[in-house]
């Protein structure tokens, strides 16, 4: 079972081993002059600057001090030291060995790959392949053949609850699929992290700019032929009704209203955090006008729903793409949000639904007393097509839903998700919400990526589910998903595993009890077949010496024998997140209560507390350097247990530079450099049009990436590079 943190780090025997070592090192330092950290050493890989420039060591030496010849540093001041001494070691082993491999072969081999070395040679699975039909036409900027993809269900045989309508888009058709190429460009490596296989996705497929994008608005920079569509002149609002009104049959359209308000914590003894006012009065706070919702019931009046009474209804999902006033949304923007509309909902026929979810940075709009103001600010910040999707919110609004918090603490930048758990509490009839970044890009088709990981997800157990989650999954390495990486995982784990919900008396858990007393008594059947109520796209970290900067945002959550800061929690860096309607009720009445966890930790800390199941899909991440698994493995599952917190967790602060070469990461640069190739732009020497005239135009096998922002043609010499600290 799960602990709470302990009050004391040296509780722990790790601590007095850690403790021990610091002392010897200590003594080592003072007679040496020099430091160590565990194994690592600044020796110098074959053909590397032996000479490589130290860091500087910070020094916190107070005035007094300097002032005092006589002054000794304390036994703490010393430990300190070490320990920002080891440190720095471990910052410039990581910068050597990144370095090193940056000048063997293999190096940036995720770039300058083009249509003009495609391999289709590789077999491909008779499933995969039936989603690919020959195109009518030819690409005309090279001889490989484009192939129709569809990747959606046989819905006249899979058709469950109600018939499935296709829907039309905006030239009036009924909406068609985009083109891809077989194969890979030769030479493109595999992903060092996660993979296709595990989440059963099609990976030997090339998604290039014109035949993935074209049918959204993309027009090469010399193509000066008019759009075939007017796109200001379309309102994806109003064709996404339409097709959810032909598809009514199959969805609840009404939903239900939050379940726990006045159930779960009503009457209980407990208070919600010390020093608050009890339950018992607990309610929920009254709503202000939303004038989204009124315009949607406009056009989805009562009398149109079915009851959902007569046969089993299909899941919604909304995707909420989180913008802002004051955003300029570029070309490439357009195109992705009206992908995104068109392959999730208009051809599912509203099993998805996307909302431009922006957040009016000035409260000083009156947006909930005045429709005229309401309607201004979505003029001006909103391009026409997508002011019909839209929903305006703003901080204001979400600390009048939860006056128990501290102001200066429900703000975006602390609490993402009371945002969306207003959305929930408003729009109750989807079963799942898509936090969605704006500058997150699918190089593939997004309803294949998005089923994909959610299948993964529903087909997971429970038994091994947390440790599993927090690291980071190296095929190489780890083999098999469901044999050798699971049983690889509780041997390390050993029987300090979770099962079911932490015991504490101030959280009444609304997840399922285990149906054994121990993990080893269930084959790996329960949650099997379960939908999961968090999906997240990159481990679910134990904050506990992780040196992660935001790990003691936490507030409320205790009673008088628990502490805040002993609060079991977890984290994941990027709040690119699927979660259910239920945890969003119980995050929202957690926080009615005066609860509050910062964002990155939210939904993986009140899932982890109400036994909810929560899982980590593997997407396939790439690198910038010709890794070993086993060194990637050092570098970010580096934990005791081979997960990836600890005290050297590649999160915690100073840390973060192994991240800079990856695919995934707020602070990585591959993710910009390759979409620009990818739109035609030379970045680094390779891309733009004189380039591609010699080599080809850029293809990508479907990877998700982010950071990218400002997708634009650039200048001639332009480079991508992240200007973001480490630490």
């Amino acid at each position: 079972m799960l602990a709470v943190q302990p009050r004391r780090w040296l509780t722990r025997p790790k601590g007095l081993l850690v403790f021990a070592f610091t002392v010897a090192t200590l003594y080592w330092l003072m007679s040496h002059a020099s430091g160590s950290y565990r194994d690592v050493t600044l020796q110098s890989p074959e053909g590397a600057a032996a000479d490589a420039p130290a860091e500087p060591i910070p020094q916190e030496i107070t005035i007094e001090d300097l002032e005092d010849p006589n002054h000794v540093p304390s036994f703490e001041d010393k430990m300190k030291e070490a320990q920002e001494e080891q440190q720095v070691a471990i910052r410039q082993q990581f910068r050597l060995e990144h370095d090193h491999l940056g000048r063997v072969s293999g190096a940036d081999a995720i770039y300058g790959k083009t249509l003009k070395t495609l391999d289709s040679s590789k077999s491909r699975a008779a499933s995969f392949e039936a989603h690919l039909t020959a195109a009518d036409k030819p690409a005309y900027f090279t001889t490989h053949k484009p192939y129709v993809y569809d990747p959606y269900p046989n819905y006249k045989v899979d058709a469950k609850s109600g018939p499935y309508v296709p829907c039309e888009g905006p030239n009036g058709e009924i909406v068609s699929d985009i083109t891809v190429f077989k194969g890979l460009p030769k030479g493109f490596p595999e992903p060092i992290i996660g993979g296709y296989d595990v989440l059963g996705m099609d990976g030997d497929l090339c998604f290039e700019r014109e035949t993935r994008l074209g049918m959204y608005g993309f027009q090469n920079a010399n193509d000066t032929s008019t759009p075939s569509v007017d796109w200001d002149q379309v309102r994806w609002g109003d064709l996404v009704e339409k097709c959810i009104q032909k598809n009514k049959a199959r969805f609840d359209l009404e939903g239900k209203p939050n379940p726990y308000v006045n159930t779960v914590y009503s009457g209980k003894a407990t208070m919600p955090f010390v020093g608050a006012d009890s339950d018992a009065d607990l309610v929920e706070t009254p709503k202000v006008r939303d004038h989204n919702d009124d315009l949607r019931r406009r056009k989805r009046p009562a009398s149109g729903t079915v009851s959902s009474a007569s046969k089993e209804k299909e899941p919604r999902t909304a995707i909420l793409l989180r913008t802002y006033t004051g955003k300029d949304y570029n070309e490439n923007d357009k195109q992705v949000i009206r992908s995104l509309v068109t392959e999730v909902s208009l051809r599912t026929g509203g099993r998805y639904q996307v909302f431009l979810f922006v957040h009016v940075k000035d409260n000083a709009y009156a947006i909930w007393d005045d429709e005229g103001t309401y309607q201004y600010v979505l003029q001006q910040n909103v391009p026409p097509e997508f002011r019909d999707i839209a929903i305006l919110w703003n901080d204001e609004a979400v600390q009048a839903m939860y006056p128990r918090l501290d102001r200066d603490k429900a703000t975006v930048h602390v609490s993402q998700w009371l945002s969306v758990q207003k959305f929930i509490q408003e729009y109750p009839e989807f079963d799942y919400v898509w936090n969605w970044e704006m500058d997150v890009r699918i190089t593939g088709q997004h309803y294949d990526f998005l089923e994909k990981i959610s299948t993964f997800a529903k087909r997971q157990p429970r038994r091994g589910m947390w440790e599993r989650n927090e690291r980071y999954y190296i095929p190489s390495v780890h083999g098999d998903y469901d044999t050798e990486f699971r049983k690889e995982v509780e041997r390390q784990s050993g029987e300090d595993t979770i099962w079911g919900p932490p015991d504490l008396p101030f959280i009444t858990p609304v997840g399922p009890s285990p149906p054994v007393a121990r993990p080893e008594q269930d084959d790996y059947k329960w949650g099997v077949g379960e939908e999961a109520d968090l999906i997240t796209v990159a481990p679910i970290i134990n904050v506990n010496y992780s040196g992660w900067v935001g790990a003691n945002d936490v507030w409320g959550f205790n009673d008088s024998s628990h502490a805040t800061q002993q609060l079991p929690r977890r984290v994941t860096i990027v709040t690119q997140q699927r979660i259910s309607k239920r945890l969003l009720d119980i995050m929202h009445v957690e926080n009615l209560r005066g609860n509050h966890i910062a964002s990155e930790m939210t939904c993986q800390t009140i899932s982890l507390l109400h036994g909810l199941k929560t899982v980590y899909a593997p997407i396939p991440m790439f690198f910038d350097r010709p890794w070993k698994g086993k060194d990637v493995a050092r570098w970010f599952n580096p934990g005791e247990r081979g997960e990836s917190g600890g005290d050297n967790s590649p999160i915690g602060w100073g840390r973060e530079a192994r991240y800079g070469g990856t695919t995934w990461y707020y602070r990585a640069t591959p993710p910009q450099r390759l979409y620009n190739n990818l739109m035609g732009y030379e970045d680094t020497k390779l891309g733009g049009q004189e380039w591609e005239e010699i080599h080809g135009r850029t293809c990508l096998p479907p990877i998700l990436m982010h950071p990218i922002k400002d997708v634009a043609v650039t200048e001639s010499g332009y480079e991508s590079e992240s200007t973001l600290p480490f630490g």
